[in-house]
């Protein structure tokens, strides 16, 4: 019975530019995460501190949002 070798190395350069094309993709993610935290951030910094009563927030709470 003959045995057929399916596996090949990958081209040359094709690791690098997956590493590459993940580390952009990761930092992407990081800046909207963190874009998103900051808006938020700055929505609920906005609002009085009877209306953070009301959705269960005190000021102390807005700076640890998003970390």
């Amino acid at each position: 019975m003959a045995a057929i070798e399916t596996s090949r190395p990958a081209p040359f350069g094709a690791i690098t530019t997956y590493r590459a094309v993940t580390a952009l993709t990761s930092i992407f993610a990081m800046l909207g995460a963190w874009n998103d935290a900051r808006v938020t951030r700055k929505a609920l910094s906005k609002l009085s501190d009877r209306e953070l009563d009301d959705i269960g927030l005190c000021r102390g709470d807005i700076e640890m949002m998003g970390r």
